[in-house]
């Protein structure tokens, strides 16, 4: 078989696919970011800590309550986005007027709460979380030996990104969401409860955080900083795509996780930093995103 530039397909077909599943985790939890954005127009740096709560919350599920993966993939993100709707109405509610950094300032320092807490109690080695036996062993492609939970994670973020999608752009309600963001007081004149569905979205763009929690959990330990360590790449992801643009966090997430996995292979230095380069060209030539609308 040909080799491009020197590199066997084997080993460009196996970086390919293993980043296509991080771009799984990028493009959920960046769509959970742009949701909120786009129609809270709070930047929620405590996204990072409720995907650890995700996680934590599943785990927690297992060995308390012998609940298993599969209940554990709906009821954790929804205790999740519940906690999110006791963030939103005591703390955020407050800050919807005043100037984007009072969130910003707010949701980081949720962060350093969230995490201190499971800190302090589980400690930073990490949980082990078990596959679900449905989903155990793998296939052989031939390049590459695919595990079946692997293949899943990606099944599953494009399943939840489209949904999402559909349901803000295709449907009724996401369009009275889209014109709550423009114009609360007229969509409010209509009827329609403004607040009890800004406190809904703020639930569910952490609830999709919280899903990714939960689909990280079997193939990362399941520790405090998992958040942190991924939330600033996720952040970079909005900015590249465009903020607030759902299509963008999306097709962003799968983009760069692709080109993440590429960079591995033709220059491994760079994997770490890949992703910020092209967000600083991207603002660069096009401020707003490559998704965004001009203001």
């Amino acid at each position: 078989m040909f080799e491009l530039l020197g590199v066997p397909p084997q080993v460009l077909l196996g970086q390919l696919l293993l980043g296509l599943i991080n771009g799984s985790f990028y493009a959920v939890l960046s769509l959970g970011l742009a949701v909120i954005f786009g129609l809270l127009n709070i930047i929620n740096f405590a996204h990072g800590a409720l995907y650890m709560a995700g996680a934590f919350v599943a785990w927690m599920l297992l060995n308390y309550l012998g609940i298993g993966y599969w209940p554990a993939l709906i009821v954790a993100p929804l205790i999740v986005g519940v906690f999110g709707v006791v963030i939103e109405r005591t703390m955020l509610s407050r800050l919807y007027h005043l100037d984007h950094l009072y969130g910003l300032l707010l949701t980081f320092g949720l962060a350093l709460i969230i995490q201190g807490l499971f800190r302090n109690y589980y400690g930073i080695s990490g949980l082990p979380y078990q596959i679900p036996a449905v989903l155990s062993g793998g296939q052989n492609l031939g390049f590459m030996f695919l595990p079946n939970y692997r293949a899943w994670v990606v099944v599953a973020s494009v399943l939840i990104c489209f949904a999402t999608w559909f349901a803000i752009e295709k449907t009724r309600l996401g369009a009275y969401l889209r014109a709550a963001t423009e114009n609360p007081t007229l969509v409010g004149a209509f009827g329609v409860n403004v607040p009890l569905m800004v406190m809904l979205t703020y639930g569910f763009g952490v609830a999709l955080a919280g899903f990714a929690g939960v689909l990280a959990a079997p193939i990362y330990s399941v520790n405090p900083t998992m958040g942190e360590q991924l939330i600033i790449v996720v952040f970079a992801v909005v900015v590249i795509g465009g903020m607030g643009s759902i299509m963008g966090a999306i097709v962003t997430g799968y983009m760069l996780g692709i080109v993440e996995g590429l960079t591995r292979v033709f220059y491994p230095e760079g994997s770490a930093v890949v992703i910020f380069v092209i967000m600083a060209i991207v603002l660069m030539i096009k401020p707003e995103g490559l998704f965004g609308r001009t203001a």
